[in-house]
């Protein structure tokens, strides 16, 4: 689980997202804004900023996917 803070994503906290997901590729992201205008608005720029894929969101909590480049964990079904 990876926790934004008050201050919300920046370049580090984006940095670390594209770590745990190329090594997890589904995680769940806490945020600390009690403003749900805050929180669509920080998702947004997470999903944007690493190239992952909003999997759903539970109030604070957003659970987000991403395939790994290196080492896929999760095999999807073909559609």
């Amino acid at each position: 689980m990876i926790l934004v803070g008050a201050k919300g994503p920046g370049e580090p906290l984006l940095a670390e997202l594209d770590l745990a997901l190329e090594r997890h590729e589904l995680l769940k992201v806490k945020f600390a804004a009690d403003d749900r205008e805050t929180r669509d608005a920080w998702i947004d720029t997470l999903v944007a900023g690493s190239g992952a894929a909003l999997v759903g969101r539970i109030g604070n909590i957003a659970i987000v996917y991403r395939r790994s480049k290196d080492k896929p964990l999760i095999i999807l079904p073909k559609a």
